[in-house]
């Protein structure tokens, strides 16, 4: 009974943080190139009562042991890198990459991070920055002043036109081997990590890497229906878990009331 007691315990933790991601999933409905996560468990270790195959005699060994479990520990919160929706703006700037693919931006110490957001914007220099004034890397350059025009093909070759001319420069994706291994340090921003391997860049739409689509951006990619059910399935998880208290406890209490 106190095994039991420790096992639903450990199963409502679980649950408590299986809720944490759901509900941040659900708050990042609409945040633009958000990735949704999902949570791990395994279970803990086992009292091996009888081990199965265990020698009964006579040449004979049990076909199955008895063998209690300590309930449930989360070990991963996964993220899904899917794609989500493309959403029109029209705004010059506005990229989505369709595919697979990050933008490099540049920290303020200097390091880099990588994002899906293309909410692109121009700094007071012609910069193309992020909407938290990240300059943007992977061969983007100044947008010059007076600029008219600017196209953004599907291939990364991005044409500008003004009154100092046409100008014409290619830009690049930076992909993963293992994009889940990437650390989310928010702002829509990831950093490399020993998990995700090195970052390797190549010109959209070749070799696997996605591609570029102007004036649009994309969405996360939480589905609210799905969540709410997850939610659903989390609370009646935590709800048994905490009858199989109420129970083990209640047996507990029969056995301290036993009188001779």
């Amino acid at each position: 009974m106190i095994r039991a007691l420790y096992s639903a315990a450990t199963g409502m933790e679980s649950q408590q943080l299986n809720l944490d991601v759901i509900s941040n999933n659900l708050a990042n409905v609409n945040t633009g190139g958000f990735k949704k996560s999902k949570i791990e468990f395994q279970d803990l270790l086992y009292d091996n009562i009888t081990s199965p195959g265990a020698d009964v005699g006579s040449g004979n060994v049990l076909p199955t042991g008895v063998q209690v479990g300590h309930g449930s520990n989360p070990v991963a919160t996964s993220r899904i890198f899917t794609e989500g929706e493309l959403t029109q703006t029209g705004e010059r700037l506005d990229v989505a990459i369709q595919g697979d693919g990050f933008f490099e931006v540049q920290m303020p110490d200097g390091s880099l991070a990588y994002t899906r957001d293309g909410s692109l914007k121009v700094d007071s220099t012609g910069r193309v920055i992020t909407s938290d004034g990240l300059p943007v890397q992977g061969g983007f350059q100044p947008i010059p002043a007076g600029t008219t025009s600017v196209t953004i093909s599907s291939d990364g070759t991005v044409t500008t036109t003004g009154g100092t001319g046409t100008q014409t420069f290619q830009v690049q994706l930076t992909r993963f081997a293992n994009p889940a291994g990437l650390q989310a340090t928010g702002r829509n921003l990831y950093i490399q990590t020993n998990a995700s391997g090195s970052p390797e860049t190549g010109n959209p739409g070749e070799n696997g890497y996605g591609t570029l689509q102007q004036g649009y951006v994309e969405q996360s990619n939480v589905k609210v229906v799905e969540e709410m059910v997850n939610m659903i399935v989390a609370q009646r998880a935590y709800e048994v878990n905490s009858k199989a208290v109420q129970a083990a406890d209640e047996m507990m209490q029969i056995s301290n009331n036993l009188r001779r």
